[in-house]
């Protein structure tokens, strides 16, 4: 999916394809700092252009997605959508119930798939974190995964296995 994505964006600056990628809800950064490396970025250039990608989407979400989504949720198909969101964020979330913008970070640090900053977003919303606490806690989220995902690539995965 990333390699069918990355091959639409190509053609545009390196920089500019993998804060694209990093802002997307599927790959995140995850999956930008690997293509920003593969297109001859530095590791830490390509640290740098995934943080920021993935923190673009982060303040639109968490002012709009409550107005959003009760907006939405008037259309079937939406409202199937916004229920199976935030019953597998609250699932997956306890974390960010029980120690709040502390968990929230952690919750977004941890680079495997459902985490990131998406879903901290949601997380944020469901559990009525105010902007004050969850930006800087998904914050400091993307940036600790992102230099967990940066070591992996720079040691080939090794540093896991």
């Amino acid at each position: 999916m990333i390699h069918a994505i990355v091959e639409v964006l190509k053609g545009l600056p390196p920089e500019l394809v993998t804060v694209i990628v990093a802002a997307l809800p599927i790959a995140e950064l995850r999956g930008a700092i690997p293509v920003g490396v593969a297109l001859n970025l530095s590791l830490w250039q390509a640290f740098f252009w995934s943080c920021l990608g993935n923190l673009l989407p982060v303040i639109p979400l968490l002012l709009f997605l409550g107005r959003v989504s009760s907006w939405l949720s008037r259309f079937p198909f939406w409202k199937r959508f916004f229920n199976w969101l935030f019953a597998r964020t609250e699932a997956h979330a306890r974390i960010v119930q029980r120690y709040q913008a502390l968990g929230l970070a952690i919750f977004v640090a941890v680079p495997l798939p459902l985490t990131g900053a998406w879903s901290g977003c949601a997380a944020a919303f469901f559990f009525r974190l105010p902007f004050r606490l969850a930006f800087p806690a998904i914050a400091a989220g993307v940036i600790g995964a992102g230099l967990i995902v940066t070591l992996a690539v720079y040691t080939g995965g090794k540093v896991f296995f």
